[in-house]
């Protein structure tokens, strides 16, 4: 009579080929999953960057000259929401900058807006991305309160290519 099963060395061989694949597989979903952060940190950046550059454009002004046309078209409001350089003076500006202008008349748009909410940063999960003035240096040890140049996130770990986050 011939019995049918697995023998214990089968069943050891099975075991011992489904550890390695796990072990192989595990460093890549880790890669993969950092990969994935870095990602979304890059379009967080690109997202946050391009609305300081289109709130410079619109609202740019040199010290009391006023440059932008809608500083031009909202005098009040604009050294109330711009630096002496054109630039926000707090993320919350990109949220909305209420208008109060012949823009605002004409067009019936009372705020003029850039962001809908200040991105998450993906790897603090959290909105508390590090700030940058105009005259800051490139690395920072502070904020100077003035304005919005430019972001950076608060991880000071390294990317996959060895490169800082913070330098992106």
């Amino acid at each position: 009579m011939k019995e049918e099963g697995l023998t214990l060395l089968e069943i050891l061989v099975t075991m011992t080929i489904v550890v390695i694949l796990a072990s192989v597989a595990m460093p890549l979903s880790k890669v993969s999953t950092k990969r994935v952060q870095e990602i979304e940190l890059r379009q967080q950046l690109r997202t946050i960057r391009s609305a300081i550059d289109t709130f410079k454009l619109e609202w740019n002004r040199d010290g009391d000259v006023l440059i932008g046309p809608v500083c031009v078209k909202n005098k009040l409001t604009c050294k109330d929401v711009t630096s002496q350089y054109g630039y926000p003076k707090s993320l919350n500006m990109l949220l909305g900058v209420k208008l109060t202008g012949e823009e605002a008349t004409v067009r019936g748009t009372t705020v003029r807006r850039y962001l809908r909410v200040v991105p998450v940063d993906p790897l603090t999960d959290k909105p508390d991305w590090v700030l940058r003035c105009y005259r800051d240096q490139p690395k920072p040890s502070g904020w100077c309160g003035e304005d919005v140049y430019d972001v950076m996130t608060q991880s000071e770990a390294a990317a996959l290519d060895g490169t800082k986050y913070q330098d992106w």
